[in-house]
């Protein structure tokens, strides 16, 4: 995907984008109906009042007026709530909601639609025919408006809820998970040992302080192709940069040296933003889920329930990643001057249980579902991926001889450990 593809698909989740593309429907369906009078050459049959049309929009228009307001209060308190019992990150996805954009912006649409009609009728744009087709698009905008109550009111049951919420989180981390399996390296040629970097590639920096979001590899390999160099990725999408953080490495130096436009377009290439993005930082959605684990584990909310579920939803999305691991030797380079380092499989698991193996570490059911799913990963992916997973149970263990305070429950820890390691 492209910088400016990127850029559309965030702008087009944006709620105003969408209220202002379906309000100018709405009012473009308003203007229709008088236009269209001049081009329908037949007589329409029956006869439609303007005080008949003019009272269903009124209708209209004041009930949408009430129900995007109090959609709009629902919404801000789905989000509190979410920001409160779940995790901030996860309200990002809430946000972006596909059927709450859609609803309220066929509600603002339809407000827009009948407001403009009324303002038509009353200056008599409308004539005899021009009044008929105006009364079946209002009708159709009823039929629309049924139905998004209608999934409002089921999609309401589940808004800002700690599962669905949950749930939201693990489908965004399953994508970015699908897209590197896709694309293990961004497509670019595996750079497996940092090494292989020629001595005298060149710091590629930014006078930036933030998270990579993006990186265009597309723009990359254009400009390595066009000035016939290589370019080493050093920072991948998640990683926090600031001033003389190198981003990448190219080689040949002279050549960045010499040539300010090259510069300047290979820092193009990268998206820098204040918080980390879902799309190509599969890390990122790991790492939110075990922010909600771990609050779930605080003693304000003391609900191990949710912490075991994200332990689950944990190994279903780290099987994910040992496919990737197993599929990442064969893989299509289509940018070969672009080398990318492979995602850290220790990271992976750092980010998916550190935080609950810590917090839980004196209650033996948190513990026992971690070395049992753990136990489980351990048997999967390549070498370092069950590397990873046997540190990571170890590592559990070790805090939970540490802090739990009741003998058997230590010892029926260690014994399934024992068990597993034999």
């Amino acid at each position: 995907m492209s910088r400016w593809q990127w850029i559309l698909s965030h702008i087009t989740r944006r709620l105003w984008v969408r209220t202002t593309l379906i309000g100018m429907l709405g009012v473009l369906g308003a203007i229709l109906a008088a236009v269209a009078e001049r081009y329908v050459p037949w007589d329409i049959p029956g006869s439609i009042a303007a005080e008949a049309v003019d009272g269903i929009l009124n209708i209209i228009a004041s009930s949408m007026l009430a129900v995007t307001t109090f959609s709009l209060s629902v919404m801000v308190s789905a989000y509190s709530s979410a920001t409160s019992n779940v995790t901030p990150r996860a309200t990002r996805l809430l946000m972006e909601d596909k059927v709450t954009l859609t609803v309220l912006s066929t509600f603002i649409g339809s407000f827009l639609f009948s407001m403009v009609g009324m303002v038509a009728l009353k200056t008599g744009a409308y004539g005899e025919r021009g009044r008929v087709i105006l009364f079946i698009i209002t009708i159709g905008v009823i039929v629309l408006i049924v139905v998004s109550l209608l999934r409002w009111i089921d999609h309401l049951t589940r808004l800002g809820r700690v599962g669905e919420t949950t749930e939201r989180v693990e489908q965004a981390a399953k994508q970015a998970i699908l897209d590197r399996m896709a694309a293990p390296f961004l497509g670019g040629t595996p750079l497996h040992d940092p090494g292989t970097i020629p001595a005298s590639a060149e710091p590629l920096t930014l006078d930036l302080v933030g998270y990579v979001q993006h990186i265009d590899m597309a723009a990359l390999q254009h400009s390595c192709a066009h000035h016939q160099g290589e370019i080493y990725i050093a920072a991948l999408p998640g990683t926090f940069i600031y001033p003389h953080t190198p981003l990448a490495w190219f080689s040949p130096s002279t050549a960045i040296d010499d040539t300010p436009a090259l510069r300047e377009a290979l820092c193009r290439a990268f998206s820098i933003g204040r918080e980390r993005s879902f799309e190509q930082d599969p890390r990122f959605g790991l790492a939110v889920l075990s922010e909600v684990g771990s609050r779930a584990l605080s003693p304000a909310s003391n609900d191990p329930g949710t912490a075991i579920d994200v332990i689950g939803r944990m190994t279903r999305l780290l099987c994910l990643c040992a496919r990737e691991s197993e599929q990442a030797k064969d893989v299509e380079i289509m940018h070969p001057a672009v080398h990318v380092p492979p995602l850290s499989s220790r990271d992976l698991f750092e980010d998916a249980f550190l935080l609950m193996a810590r917090d839980g570490a004196g209650l033996i059911e948190i513990q026992l579902r971690l070395q049992k799913s753990l136990h489980a990963l351990a048997q999967l992916g390549d070498d370092d991926f069950r590397d990873a997973a046997r540190y990571q149970a170890g590592l559990a263990l070790e805090r939970a001889s540490a802090v739990m305070t009741l003998e058997a429950d230590r010892r029926r820890l260690k014994a399934l450990s024992d068990a597993w390691g034999a």
